[in-house]
């Protein structure tokens, strides 16, 4: 595919920063929860595709509430619904580049109801774009995928549906993205202490031994991936103007998930997305 039109990548993530941990993985060990998990760790799909080498202007979208990827981190997806499923294999044929983005009212669930295809709620205005790093199609033709997080985007306009799934008009000006600041370090005590009290008050089970391998960069995402945030406070953790900014609203999350939970009521439904 041609330049027109796209941004180009200006800079690899070192492979460092593109960890095999995944958000899934995080929240089924080290929240021990019963959740499936699709991904690379747990199955082997066949098909691995390679990062492009820019983005594109006109970006298909895949809206979900409270499912996020960030720039450099891995999303499971399960791929069924037949809009969406086209979607992908359009970007298959293309470089595998698409976009994740919430809707600016929360769904109450991401399962579609009958008729759900000729909805079309507000978006937010910003999500990430990311590439189908690893693949699979199944028989029945649903796909499991692994969505690699490259860069965030502003939605400027929207387009025309096509095959039955939303595009936009992407910007991704304005996004500190990669190369990261070299200069940020993580207080990774900080993190550790508002984590451990959130999950104290909402009976979540740590294993925090699986936080040890993981860079500055994986804890503090894969925290705000991970955890049963609201969606309009994962909102927030994505469009942190940088990660020290994503670091500081993470830790204020967490210590205000602590302190508002009124005991009488007990910890609330212990899900992640």
């Amino acid at each position: 595919m041609g330049m027109a039109g796209r941004l180009p990548l200006r800079g690899r993530f070192p492979p460092r920063l593109l960890s095999t941990h995944t958000a899934s993985t995080f929240a089924e060990g080290l929240l021990a929860l019963d959740a499936v998990t699709l991904t690379g760790r747990l199955r082997a799909m066949p098909n691995v595709n390679s990062a492009p080498k820019s983005l594109p202007a006109i970006l298909p979208v895949f809206p979900l509430t409270g499912v996020l990827v960030f720039p450099g981190m891995v999303l499971p997806l399960h791929i069924f619904e037949p809009r969406y499923r086209s979607m992908v294999a359009d970007a298959l044929h293309g470089d595998g580049v698409f976009g994740m983005i919430q809707p600016l009212v929360p769904g109450q669930d991401n399962r579609p109801l009958p008729g759900a295809e000729k909805e079309n709620p507000d978006l937010y205005d910003i999500g990430c774009a990311g590439y189908i790093e690893t693949w699979e199609k199944l028989p029945d033709g649903r796909y499991v995928l692994q969505l690699r997080g490259l860069s965030r985007f502003r939605r400027e306009a929207e387009l025309q549906l096509h095959r039955g799934y939303r595009r936009v008009r992407a910007s991704y000006d304005g996004f500190r993205d990669s190369p990261l600041d070299k200069e940020w370090r993580c207080d990774r005590a900080g993190v550790m202490a508002a984590l451990s009290e959130y999950a104290t008050r909402h009976g979540l089970q740590l294993k925090l031994r699986q936080l040890k391998p993981l860079s500055d960069m994986e804890l503090v995402n894969i925290l705000g991936m991970s955890l049963p945030f609201h969606p309009s406070e994962k909102q927030a953790l994505l469009e942190a103007p940088s990660l020290e900014h994503r670091e500081i609203a993470l830790v204020n999350l967490l210590q205000l998930g602590s302190a508002n939970l009124d005991p009488e009521e007990g910890p609330p439904p212990r899900t992640v997305h």
